[in-house]
């Protein structure tokens, strides 16, 4: 999971729209820093995320029930509604993802009323462009990416951080490390390969049909909904093409501007060869797919080959294939009463008996030539399977390329997009901001385009379900035979599964034990040793003369470990991922989101962490305060720097002092006087 971008509307201190915060996804710049003083919106910014993810809040986000901006309710009218809403965006396993949850607050004459009904819309696309609405609800897809439970790992709050070893958290913190490490699949397996063997014996008795009500009112209901959708989609087509229309003049307009020029060629050129890899990404795909419906079959057929050679051999041992001497051959002998050799064939002679006998070793012409095409059919089978990977190799190297490609050419087109966006010729920055905002409008109406075309597939699923309803009656039969086998193969699926848990257990706590003692030693001073208790508990130890005591570790001491077993779970399971040893989905890629991660820490430890923390994590967005950042963190960081922002708060209180961050000699606001009688927050980005 790689973050890429976050965009508030209306979300506590953030005010409006925000300008899409773009985050740091560069391999060797991979960490995002937003500087912000005490209140500016820094765990407003870290509980964003983590409430468009899992709408869950960290315990330093007071009145979590309290999200809508209070100036956009100051200035709605009564009785109307204000929409707040967060949109995350990130890449995962090659497709890209955007979360947005919405609530609505509703303006009353002395009240402001919250609508609970939170609503959670999930978009995949593909590095060809291409944006779909999900089947599966939105929640169980992000859970799958990175579980709920273990959000609190990634997203988190850098003063709290050592609460997740506390004596009271070690239960919670032993079922998110088996969940990571796959050991918690496999001992949900086996519960609930339990819980089948109960209801495979009960089964039978619980089979039953449901009556199917008031199905023509249900379709009718459906099919309006299905035109109101439609009707909606031919709106959007509409408003897309005059969108498209709008940036084909703003973008000829550039071109004839002489000081945009040439960076405008530059970009056609990027999206032009971008186009072309798009193509070749698409036509890879669809080969892919091609090839697995076709001859992926054959890599499932050496077993089944070296049977059948091994039948053959047999039948020939038995001298029940007889290449070369059939029976239509023996017979002919027989009835022309004459051998091969010249010598006569009567009735009951020695010769005559012994000819006979080979009618019933030799072979008939069918089942001979048959066998024979089968041999060579057989034989040319054999180099099917090493075929079929090759050409699946070939074809996934130029998805791995063209999506390489892309990725690069999107970078090149952002950069030049920038050099517009930032040209101090006003009117050129104006229109590549218009075209900005014209992206994200087109990119929103296609998104909605495939929620809508979603909703129509399930409405129309929906009639068909109803419709079929009406002719299902017939019980289902031989079903107790069924559920026998089923129990058989459940008792030894058990077996198997524990088996393999112990195993599993047991060498990736070893490890995962060594990896946290190694990161916790380079970054502490003290002699403590980190420890994983056979239940996954975290400890820290003392060894004194070979005895090993529980340390009552500091709260320093305990934001250390904590560091430390997030990076060592992080760096276990992108390995073990990488080697296919886990038992869940493939996750080698991992953020960190944390807001002030150096609390209770001393200089050595603030710098120790400075300089691991990039490595801890394949991308990393940290929140700071100018005082955390300055010195030893600000010059451990530095290089590993790809993004920067800045949250500017504006106080409506005059007397206050305001404050600036200074940065490549150039100030950027920190606190600033409101021109309104409204407390906000805006974000700026550092170039």
């Amino acid at each position: 999971m790689k973050l890429t971008a976050i965009r508030l509307c209306n979300f506590r201190q953030f005010y409006g729209e925000t300008p899409e915060v773009r985050l740091a996804t560069d391999n060797d710049r991979n960490t995002t820093i937003v500087h912000g003083n005490n209140g500016a919106g820094k765990t407003t910014l870290l509980n964003a995320f983590t409430w468009v993810l899992y709408e869950k809040f960290t315990a330093a986000f007071a009145e979590s029930q309290q999200l809508v901006n209070k100036r956009a309710i100051a200035e709605a009218e009564i009785g109307t509604a204000v929409d707040t809403w967060v949109e995350v965006a990130w890449e995962h396993d090659g497709k890209r993802y955007r979360a947005k949850r919405m609530c609505r607050a509703y303006k009353q004459q002395d009240t402001v009323n919250i609508v609970n009904n939170e609503l959670l819309y999930l978009y995949i696309g593909d590095a060809d462009g291409k944006w779909l609405h999900p089947q599966q609800p939105p929640d169980e897809i992000i859970g799958r990416i990175l579980p709920a439970s273990l959000h609190q790992y990634f997203f988190f709050d850098g003063e709290r951080i050592e609460q997740i070893v506390r004596q009271d958290k070690r239960l919670e913190i032993a079922e998110a490390t088996k969940i990571l490490l796959g050991v918690e699949v496999l001992n949900r397996s086996i519960k609930h390969l339990g819980e089948a063997k109960k209801t495979l014996e009960t089964e039978l008795a619980q089979i039953g049909d449901t009556a199917t009500k008031d199905l023509l009112r249900s379709q009718q209901q459906c099919q309006q909904e299905i035109d109101n959708i439609e009707s909606r989609q031919a709106e959007i087509d509409r408003e897309i093409a005059n969108f498209h229309q709008i940036e084909r003049e703003i973008n000829n307009y550039l071109l004839e501007l002489t000081a945009a020029t040439a960076i405008q060629q530059q970009r056609q050129e990027l999206e032009s060869t971008k186009a072309i890899h798009q193509t070749q990404l698409r036509q890879a795909q669809t080969a892919i797919k091609q090839l697995i419906s076709t001859q992926a079959y054959t890599v499932l057929l050496p077993n089944l080959t070296q049977e059948f050679q091994h039948l053959v051999a047999e039948l020939r041992d038995r001298g029940e294939l007889n290449q070369g001497i059939s029976r239509e051959f023996i017979a002919r002998l027989i009835q022309h009463q004459n051998c091969l050799c010249g010598a006569e064939l009567h009735p009951d002679t020695p010769a005559y008996l012994q000819i006979q006998t080979w009618l019933s070793r030799a072979s008939i012409a069918v089942i001979e030539e048959t066998t024979m095409r089968l041999i060579t059919q057989v034989e040319d089978l054999q180099t099917k399977g090493d075929e079929f990977w090759q050409a699946i190799d070939l074809q996934q190297q130029i998805v791995t390329t063209a999506r390489s490609e892309i990725s690069q050419l999107e970078i090149q087109i952002d950069r030049l997009e920038t050099q517009l966006r930032q040209d101090t010729n006003i009117e050129i920055s104006n229109l590549q901001k218009r075209l900005d905002d014209i992206e994200i409008k087109v990119r929103d109406l296609i998104l909605t385009q495939g929620q809508n075309k979603q909703q129509i597939v399930h409405l129309e699923g929906q009639v068909q379900s109803l419709a079929k309803q009406i002719t299902k009656q017939q019980a289902n039969q031989d079903r107790q035979s069924l559920a026998q086998r089923r129990l058989q193969a459940t008792r030894s699926a058990i077996e198997e599964l524990i088996v393999m848990r112990d195993r599993q257990e047991q060498q990736f706590r070893i490890e995962l034990e060594r990896q946290v003692q190694r990161i916790f030693q380079t970054i502490s001073v003290t002699p403590y040793l980190p420890k994983i208790t056979e239940k996954y508990e975290l400890i820290l130890v003392e060894n004194t003369r070979g005895v090993e005591t529980i340390v009552a570790a500091s709260t320093g001491e305990n934001q250390i470990l904590s560091l430390s077993f997030i990076g060592g779970i992080i760096d276990r399971v992108r390995e073990w991922s990488e080697q296919k040893l886990l038992a869940v989905p493939q996750s080698n890629t991992f953020p960190i989101v944390m807001d002030s991660p150096f609390g209770s820490l001393d200089r050595i430890s603030r710098r120790q962490i400075a300089q691991i923390l990039p490595q801890l994590a394949s991308q990393l967005v940290v929140l700071v305060t100018k005082t955390q950042w300055r010195d030893e963190v600000e010059t451990e960081m530095q290089s590993k720097i790809g993004k920067q922002y800045v949250l500017t708060y504006y106080t409506s209180k005059l007397d206050s002092p305001e404050d600036y961050l200074e940065i490549d000699r150039q100030r950027y606001p920190l606190i600033q006087h409101s021109p309104n009688d409204f407390d906000y927050t805006e974000i700026v980005e550092i170039v």
